[in-house]
């Protein structure tokens, strides 16, 4: 009951807007039918009784007013498919005035004219927009009324009488021909119609997504045909090409895509995909090089028929075959490289983790053998060969276990979601037991401003903040006053992104090394793995994070002078509560 009170009936079996266009051509319809019949009496005026053609003029007059009424009023508003007031009303009135013009046209000496095929009009309409049971009430009852008064005037001694009402039996049968015929034509239009619709929205749709995707794609996308015209280019494309190539443009408009446009033709004629890797030259401008790939379309149809027999289009003069185009997909060599490079880091982390496993037995029995040697020697020179062997074990040892550590933390990665954490508490804990580790040592600021949660694995975010304060406290130089400065803090952008900075006093770092700074195995130092910004880049970019290098002054002294910053940017991020504020912590506290 209550699905059909939130959702009422459709007002006919046919869409509402054909129902509409129907319904305005029938009231329109009514008005020239009433002019019509207004128009036919004129010539019997003169010599007709005057009392019968009177009236007549008086039901044409009227039938004229109750149509401009209608069409002015409810041409809009197309009548509902079952039996209601207003399709009883129109009908009724409609069908009764022109059937009783006709039946008076019997008892006139002289009047020779049929209003009969005006009776079409409410019989048609009654067929496109109502039920078929409508539609043959309504000419049943057109049936009777005429028939029932030529059989009265027939009785009443009217010359031929019967005659006439055979005549108007037949034209009564031809009228419920036309009302069933004209029904199922007007549903089956309707369903053409509304199928018509549906693969419309559908083809709409599906070009919306189509485009969108292309559009959000990172390979550039052009749509060219056999004479090298561009139908189509997405933004990556033209960015790709170095230029504008939106349509209407050929490939051999500039120079520098001539061997896109030979990579094209090439697969023209041939009728086969083609690929290359192309560089694109410009004058002065760096060389573009490119990953192509070309497809031509394929036109061959799903009934099997050749154009020329094809029942519809070898009769249709002005039907043209379809050109080949080809779907061309650019691809910029740097990231496909880079893609390949990553691939191999990872191969060979694989390899190396495998590496590092098998040296670390053999690596303890040199160490255990060396401890036991150890206890046996007295002589200096020799202690400090046993102390050099077991130095450089131990960074063996630590090697393996950063290399391993690799290993452990892509498990770690895929079974670690994400969880709501409260920033500045995590941070104040990590802060704390960091600096309880060697108190002395460890000095610096802290300095929370950012309440409430980000999505992040507590342990990672330990991790990751740890190492960050770790390679700080080791790589801090003195500033001018001849002490190490280091500061951890938190806030939050003005688009609401939380953040974590560790920042340290000290110079730049260079600038062929921060491209690689968070590559594995890369490491200013000669005793460092190289391994800890590589970690903790794959523990941010986990949870959707990311984390940068960048120059800058202690946020706690904007105008003092500028240090290595690392920063920790969030994907997601909550505020905290009113009320919540942020907090200092110092080395004291």
């Amino acid at each position: 009951m209550m699905a059909q009170a939130t959702h009422p009936q459709s007002t006919t079996t046919l869409p509402l807007a054909m129902a509409r266009r129907l319904w305005r051509a029938f009231s329109l319809g009514r008005v020239f039918s009433a002019l019509m019949l207004l128009g036919m009496l004129v010539p019997q005026t003169s010599h007709l009784d005057s009392v019968l053609t009177n009236f007549s003029w008086f039901l044409g007059g009227l039938y004229l007013i109750l149509t401009c009424a209608a069409w002015l009023l409810l041409r809009n508003h197309p009548p509902g498919q079952q039996w209601g007031l207003a399709w009883v009303a129109t009908l009724a009135l409609e069908v009764g005035i022109i059937s009783l013009v006709q039946l008076l046209q019997l008892w006139q000496p002289g009047g020779t004219l049929h209003f009969s095929p005006l009776l079409a009009l409410p019989i048609l309409a009654a067929a496109c927009l109502g039920s078929l049971r409508m539609a043959l009430a309504t000419t049943a009852s057109v049936t009777l009324l005429l028939l029932g008064g030529y059989t009265l005037a027939a009785l009443d001694g009217l010359p031929n009488g019967w005659e006439l009402t055979v005549q108007v039996a037949t034209v009564c049968a031809g009228y419920f021909a036309v009302a069933f015929l004209t029904h199922h034509l007007a549903q089956r239009l309707g369903w053409q119609e509304r199928l018509a619709r549906r693969h419309h929205r559908l083809a709409r749709s599906q070009e919306e997504i189509n485009t969108l995707i292309i559009d959000r794609l990172t390979e550039g996308v052009l749509v060219v045909d056999s004479s090298l015209q561009i139908q189509q280019a997405n933004p990556a494309a033209c960015q790709l090409l170095g230029g504008d190539c939106k349509p209407p443009i050929a490939l051999n408009h500039r120079p520098a895509w001539q061997p896109l446009g030979e990579l094209v033709l090439q697969a023209l004629s041939t009728g086969q995909s083609q690929d290359a890797r192309l560089q694109l030259v410009e004058a002065n401008l760096p060389p573009v090089g490119l990953y192509v790939r070309v497809w031509p379309s394929d036109h061959s149809t799903d009934d099997g028929l050749q154009d020329s027999e094809h029942p519809f289009l070898s009769e249709d003069s002005q039907y043209t075959a379809p050109a080949t185009q080809f779907l061309v997909f650019l691809e910029d060599l740097r990231q496909l490289e880079a893609r390949l490079r990553t691939e191999k880091m990872a191969a060979m982390g694989r390899m190396s983790a495998a590496v590092a496993h098998e040296i670390r037995n053999p690596l303890a029995a040199i160490s255990q053998a060396n401890a036991l040697l150890a206890e046996d020697i007295t002589d200096p020179a020799q202690q400090r060969l046993v102390h050099m062997v077991a130095a450089n074990a131990q960074r063996i040892a630590h090697t393996i276990e950063d290399v391993l550590d690799i290993a452990r933390v892509q498990q770690q990665i895929q079974h670690s979601p994400s969880i709501g954490l409260a920033l500045d508490e995590v941070v104040s804990t990590i802060w704390r037991e960091w600096q309880a580790q060697d108190s002395a040592q460890r000095q610096g600021r802290c300095h929370l401003d950012c309440p409430g949660s980000v999505a992040f694995d507590s342990e990672h975010l330990r991790r990751i903040i740890v190492n960050l304060l770790d390679n700080a406290q080791r790589y801090a130089q003195p500033d001018a006053s001849g002490h190490k400065q280091l500061w951890l803090g938190t806030g939050r952008q003005r688009n609401g992104r939380a953040w974590v900075q560790v920042w340290s006093s000290g110079p730049e770092i260079e600038a062929s090394m921060q491209n690689h700074l968070f590559e594995p195995f890369f490491s200013s130092h000669s005793r460092s793995s190289g391994l800890g910004l590589f970690i903790c880049r794959e523990l941010c970019q986990r949870h959707g994070a990311s984390l940068r290098y960048h120059r800058q002054a202690c946020p706690a002294q904007p105008e003092g002078p500028p240090g290595n910053a690392f920063t920790l940017r969030f994907a997601h991020s909550s505020p905290a509560a009113r009320g919540q504020t942020g907090a200092l912590f110092t080395a004291s506290d």
